[in-house]
């Protein structure tokens, strides 16, 4: 069911220097702070001109973006999912390439869809602009925890669980076909596409395994292992490069977090940053993104509502103030960048600015060059050593450790 009346409150944040505006979600007192008001998910269509977010118990509100807009009939809109929302996606998601962007575009336009993934299992996928739903998948036997469409243009949906598999819905039928990925021995706490739609990676949280699997043939390609860890973990999160020659996977342990780098042509782990705390069992880290351009990464903790880290270096390059009672659980970069959004526990979502820069030009070369060229392809390239290392990513230190930070600090 869809609703077109405002359930949300704007409020514009004068104390926080990177807090730009924060959505808080109008309810019963008896509700504030209970299970099932949490935000899981959030994020912004395509175009960058709508954002949904799962404001808790089963509503999934979708609002015109700028938020700060004056406009009266603005079209924001709710949507009834009837179960806890987890997951949620809008598509289809229109290729990088311009030529093959205007082509989809065409196709689909007036057909933004929103996929909700539900705690009963089902996924419910919406139109935005008439409110209808669409579908409403079956098969999933645990919670959907986490929904993402490829960015080819396509009206095809991958859906993860807690009962330990992934599905491959083709929406473009009526009554959808679905191709099943089983392989985990846990459930499954995220996924991810990349950029050229040939791979999607899972990370399951308790059995601990990276997943890779073939998008074309729907089959397991590797797991990606590292060294041992001598502790117990949990992997919360992961995230392709826009170039899709990294993938980025987030876990956590009593004393510290870290974000390990994989190539995921070769299965080499390339990088770690790592974050220790001094409070043990205080330090989980929820989301990572990475920043359209490629350039910097969002990570959401329990001890920072956000930080932003570029890539190689040890310090962030912004980092909101200590505050263990943040309550983030989830972030997405607007797609023309500046500006992350962030859900938290209490059904809340805020809005920061972010730093932006101007990419050089290697890496403008780098990241065409490698959207469309794996790295045994650049290895077998007659190239000096350290142009390779950098094509590939093999300059970034091996391990960085984040420095403890002043009490004041906002690492801008």
């Amino acid at each position: 069911m869809c609703s077109a009346d405002r359930n949300t409150d704007l409020q514009p944040i004068a104390s926080d220097p990177s807090l730009l505006l924060e959505l808080k979600t109008r309810r019963a007192p008896s509700l504030d702070g209970r299970a099932g008001c949490e935000t899981w998910s959030v994020d912004f269509s395509p175009d960058g001109a709508w954002f949904a977010w799962s404001m808790g118990h089963g509503i999934v509100w979708v609002v015109a973006w700028p938020l700060d807009s004056d406009e009266r009939d603005r079209g924001d809109k709710s949507f009834s999912c009837g179960e806890p929302v987890w997951g949620l996606a809008f598509g289809p998601r229109p290729p990088k390439s311009a030529a093959s962007r205007h082509q989809q575009t065409q196709r689909t336009e007036g057909r933004l869809l929103l996929a909700t993934g539900l705690d009963n299992g089902g996924v419910k996928v919406w139109s935005v602009l008439t409110g209808s739903l669409l579908f409403d998948l079956r098969g999933h036997e645990g919670v959907v925890r986490d929904l993402v469409f490829p960015q080819n243009g396509k009206l095809t949906l991958v859906s993860t669980s807690r009962d330990r598999t992934l599905r491959i819905w083709d929406l473009r039928h009526k009554t959808p076909k679905v191709q099943v990925l089983s392989g985990h021995k846990d459930w499954i706490s995220c996924c991810c596409i990349s950029p050229d739609c040939s791979m999607v990676a899972s990370v399951g949280r308790f059995d601990r395994m990276v997943c890779l699997w073939s998008l074309r043939s729907y089959t397991f390609i590797r797991n990606l292992t590292g060294a041992p860890h001598k502790t117990f973990y949990l992997l919360a999160s992961c995230h392709f490069s826009p170039d899709g020659a990294l993938l980025a996977t987030a876990a956590f342990s009593g004393s510290s977090w870290w974000i390990d780098l994989w190539d995921p042509y070769t299965a080499e782990k390339l990088a770690t940053l790592i974050n220790y705390c001094e409070i043990y069992g205080q330090n989980q880290i929820s989301a990572i993104q990475f920043s359209h351009d490629g350039l910097h990464m969002a990570i959401v903790t329990e001890d920072r509502a956000l930080r932003i880290w570029e890539l190689g270096q040890k310090g962030m390059v912004m980092q909101t103030k200590e505050d263990r009672a943040s309550n983030g659980l989830c972030c997405n970069f607007h797609p023309q960048g500046g500006v992350v959004a962030t859900g938290t526990r209490d059904g809340h979502v805020r809005f920061w600015k972010v730093p932006t820069v101007v990419p050089s030009l290697c890496h403008l070369c780098r990241s065409a060059l490698r959207l469309s060229v794996s790295t045994h392809q650049m290895q077998a390239l007659p190239i000096p050593r350290r142009i390779l290392d950098y094509l590939t990513y093999r300059n970034i230190p091996a391990r960085l450790q984040t420095p403890c930070p002043s009490e004041d600090d906002w690492g801008s």
